[in-house]
């Protein structure tokens, strides 16, 4: 018994098991609904069943206090849009991030609490517009932990956002390349995705994930586990 014992831990030890944690996905939409928030729901479960980390879903409000985000190492904001928070939600979120908690913006999150500023630096900035989906090229703006094993030169199929209020201390992974596609307006250094620090807090934010077809795509899926895995310090 005690051999057995003394091989497990031995076994834990040699692969850097550890402690599994939560994060909670929000989908909870105000205005326009992405088609692909169910698919993306399983997707992102999936996700955390095989990389070592429980994912739970909601579309309540109500999740937000203080209390139920202590069980959560992150909140991941998906496809959510328009005024989904009321202000004693929004003050839980505000103390969950900086005292460390981390945050994962896909897509739409940039499309949400317009009238709450702090969110907009939370997310590193607004949706203006976009044009039709159509194929783009996206430019690796450096390298670093958060892009490992993606490609330099990405070329995607997307529903391409513009941004307004786009904030300054944003650390931007991905830009886009708007000359090749039409209906940029952010100019040649086009952020698409990035990431920043937040208080005592990390947030992750890309502006990929409009379709399906992103929940099936093995390099999107790498994409968002390495900014979950950022934003609860998995990645330093």
């Amino acid at each position: 018994m005690r051999i057995c014992l003394l091989l497990i831990i031995l076994a834990v030890a040699t692969t850097g098991f550890k402690t599994p944690y939560r994060v909670l996905v929000f989908s909870k939409t105000k205005e326009f609904r992405h088609e692909s928030i169910e698919v993306g729901k399983t997707a992102l479960i999936r996700l955390g069943l095989q990389n070592g980390f429980q994912v739970d879903t909601t579309e309540n409000s109500d999740s937000f206090t203080e209390v139920t985000l202590k069980k959560y190492k992150a909140v991941i904001f998906f496809n959510t849009t328009g005024d989904v928070l009321n202000n004693d939600q929004q003050s839980a979120l505000e103390k969950f991030i900086k005292r460390g908690g981390g945050f994962v913006g896909i897509h739409a999150a940039a499309d949400t609490e317009y009238d709450w500023p702090w969110y907009g630096q939370l997310v590193g900035a607004y949706f203006k517009n976009h044009p039709t989906i159509q194929a783009a090229i996206l430019r690796k703006a450096k390298d670093s932990k958060l892009t490992l094993d993606l490609p330099s030169e990405w070329k995607r199929n997307e529903e391409w956002y513009n941004f307004k209020q786009i904030s300054p201390t944003i650390n931007v992974l991905y830009t886009l390349d708007e000359s090749t596609y039409t209906g940029g307006e952010n100019g040649v250094d086009h952020p698409v995705s990035w990431n920043q620090q937040i208080g005592k807090g990390r947030s992750f934010y890309t502006a990929l994930g409009h379709t399906k077809e992103c929940y099936s795509d093995p390099l999107f899926l790498n994409h968002l586990l390495l900014g979950i895995r950022y934003s609860v310090r998995d990645i330093k």
